[in-house]
């Protein structure tokens, strides 16, 4: 058996939860992945892991056993990669996590550039606005656009990104300009939401923070679609100011209550763990963010 192998399928099995996405991951048999955990369990004379056929837990000694695993790995990775990746160029596979809007207008144009300078890199990119698991969906870097992280999230804040509140000129005709954020509470909202539920929108001033309780004519987890709708005179929304620049260029759109400002969305390098980053995504990770500050 390979120790240090069985190791690395340990850790992976402990952390995504499930022997099936393991074996997913590395394109073998579910067999395989429990055959070597079992060999590791006999080697050392006491059980990991407990299982069920809908579940899956670490014992005691298990999870002592995770710690330890995560120190030496880390360790190794480490040491082969000062000696072989920072001397040659960055190879291998990139699973990269985007957010939609944001991937395709800001970041796509940087990626191509990065992928015509690192040839030997291959990038597999994924674009969704939902929130994904990374160990289980064996995402290498996932970037997250939010005001609030989750509990533990490993990250690296690239930049920040405002949010500004928007309506079309013919709305505000026919409906009025709301003058502080209490009037949002009147007007017709365009909610970024995956339900229809009433909404808090945050505002902050030089006095405090406003919260306004908002009520959404249209629902969306998409901001073009919510962006789109404003355009069209059915509500107010707030969309981030990448998205929103040319729809305001144009006179699509206007901003309002610009005297209040709310919390800037944090732009997040996500990692799957607090292991060592592999060079190839430490490269990728450079870029981005040396390319997101001279965009700012």
């Amino acid at each position: 058996m390979d120790k240090l192998n069985a190791m690395q399928l340990f850790v992976r099995v402990a952390e995504t939860g499930s022997f099936t996405a393991v074996a997913d991951q590395l394109d073998v048999a579910r067999s395989v992945v429990t055959r070597q955990i079992a060999a590791l369990e006999k080697q050392l004379g006491t059980k990991l892991m407990t299982r069920s056929t809908r579940s899956l837990s670490l014992t005691a000694a298990g999870a002592t056993y995770l710690e330890k695993c995560r120190v030496i790995l880390n360790m190794v990775d480490a040491a082969e990669s000062n000696l072989l990746e920072e001397k040659t160029e960055p190879r291998g596979r990139i699973r990269l996590g985007l957010p939609l809007s944001f991937g395709l207008q800001r970041l796509m144009p940087q990626l191509l550039q990065f992928a015509q300078t690192y040839t030997q890199l291959e990038l597999v990119l994924d674009f969704s606005d939902r929130r994904s698991n990374l160990i289980e969906e064996g995402i290498d870097l996932s970037i997250r656009i939010t005001q609030h992280l989750a509990p533990g999230d490993i990250v690296r804040k690239l930049g920040e990104s405002r949010l500004l509140t928007v309506a079309s000129p013919q709305y505000l005709a026919t409906h009025g300009e709301p003058r502080h954020p209490q009037d949002l509470a009147h007007h017709a909202c365009l909610v970024y939401s995956q339900d229809f539920q009433a909404t808090r929108w945050s505002y902050g001033t030089h006095e405090g923070g406003i919260d306004v309780t908002v009520r959404p004519c249209l629902a969306a987890n998409n901001g073009d679609a919510l962006l789109q709708a404003a355009m069209q005179g059915m509500g107010i929304t707030r969309p981030p100011d990448f998205m929103a620049q040319s729809a305001l260029d144009n006179g699509s759109v206007v901003q309002i209550l610009t005297e209040y400002e709310p919390a800037p969305l944090g732009i997040y390098a996500v990692l799957p763990s607090n292991r060592y980053v592999p060079h190839r995504v430490s490269v990728l990770l450079d870029f981005l963010g040396q390319g997101l500050a001279l965009q700012a």
